[in-house]
């Protein structure tokens, strides 16, 4: 092929290794032109195309090719089931969305997934997108996420604009964090000691250790959903998709909270101008009230871990622990009792690593070990009653929440 082209013309090489020849003109399609430059056959196309009769008018440079990844990610973010999303969860949403569009389809492309052919979409291709974000595994599993949620609405059969969801086969980059820290009971003793019973800071912590919700929920809650003893609410989350009605016993702790704190509003929970709080500014406050305690790696999420991993240590059931915090699965149960079994477990079998297997008071292996083994019956007695009091201690301490002790 000679190595001049035409003017706007370019060569395009294909993955079997064919080259083809485009005219390329700024806001105007990409026309292929047949035949070997130069011949006649194809400056006659060349001169069609660049006339424009091959196209009645330009395109517009930003218009959004049908059947194409952009088109489906449009037609989505338009649809009733987005608009069911929460708002944070729509922007975010379609923020993640957003950002694929002009990533390139592999490496050195010049075509990018914006005009991604829905029916070449494949989990090859959407692993690209995954593994270029891998040094932030959160984002790139979000990514995830919410690809699987666009085509999952597309291939329902009262949609129908995707025939599979290539995003189910594409798996979450392993992430060491354990998200957001547990709060201790000395971290609450300490919160409390700064905060105590009567503050704004006391009531919220009470909301997100004993009432079970999220931050979305602890701003919500007011004497409306008071029922006697119990607290009544429709969790934020999911509540315009798949509303769930929790309903939970006000611990006497919660209550003493709710009274030493009054407030006109519906909420318990406002601000110093007595407007009600919205989550993400809740959260800023309560990040604030932390540091002031001196708890620099605590927030509000951590206390809604602590309930459930206290009660899991406590006993607490997996169909329990769903019931109390409103997961609709039992996964997240899973892993609370999990962990709290694995401390039972090696609470009630860490003495068995015992060198002195007679039981007749052999010399011990390290100096430090006095004769008569490792660990003997009386100690492990002991052993046993110590981590019951620790429990007991932690129980009193999350259920009783008083100013300090």
């Amino acid at each position: 092929m000679p190595g001049r082209l035409p003017r706007f013309c370019v060569e395009d090489v294909d993955r079997h290794g064919n080259v083809r020849v485009y005219l390329r003109r700024k806001d105007w399609p990409k026309v292929r032109l047949p035949g070997v430059p130069w011949t006649e056959p194809f400056m006659e196309a060349y001169r069609a195309a660049l006339n424009g009769t091959s196209e009645d008018k330009p395109r517009d440079r930003y218009a959004t090719l049908p059947d194409t990844w952009k088109w489906l990610c449009q037609q989505y973010v338009t649809s009733a089931r987005f608009k069911t999303l929460d708002p944070v969860t729509q922007r975010r949403r379609r923020a993640l969305l957003e950002a694929t569009y002009d990533e390139p389809t592999k490496p050195g492309a010049k075509t990018v997934f914006a005009d991604f052919p829905l029916a070449r979409l494949t989990p090859a291709a959407i692993r690209i997108l995954r593994d270029r974000k891998a040094d932030v595994p959160d984002g790139a599993n979000n990514t995830v996420k919410a690809i699987r949620a666009t085509f999952k609405w597309a291939v329902h059969p009262e949609v129908a604009l995707a025939s599979h969801n290539p995003a189910r086969d594409v798996g979450y980059i392993a992430t060491a964090s354990e998200g957001f820290h547990t709060w201790s009971v000395d971290e609450v003793k300490r919160f409390v000691a700064r905060h105590p019973l009567g503050s704004r800071a006391y009531l919220a912590l009470c909301l997100l250790l004993f009432a079970g919700g999220r931050r979305s929920d602890a701003v919500l809650f007011g004497r409306q959903h008071l029922q006697g003893a119990w607290l009544r609410y429709t969790q934020h989350k999911g509540r315009n998709a798949k509303p769930m009605t929790l309903e939970v016993p006000v611990l006497p702790a919660l209550r003493a909270a709710i009274e030493a704190c009054p407030s006109q509003n519906l909420a318990f929970l406002v601000t110093e101008r007595g407007k009600p709080f919205t989550s993400n500014g809740f959260g800023n406050w309560f990040k604030d009230r932390c540091r002031e305690a001196g708890l620099l790696h605590c927030s509000a999420h951590g206390l809604r871990k602590a309930g459930a991993t206290l009660a899991a240590e406590n006993g607490a059931t997996e169909r329990q622990l769903m019931a109390m915090f409103g997961w609709r699965t039992s996964k997240m149960a899973e892993h609370y009792t999990r962990k709290a079994e694995q401390k039972r477990l090696a609470g009630g079998a860490m003495h068995l690593i015992n060198f002195d297997r007679s039981g007749e008071g052999s010399v011990p292996l390290f100096a430090a070990i006095k004769a008569g083994g490792t660990i003997s019956g009386e100690t492990a007695t002991k052993s046993t009653s110590i981590s019951a009091i620790g429990a007991q201690e932690r129980t009193r301490t999350f259920t009783s929440c008083k100013t300090g002790t």
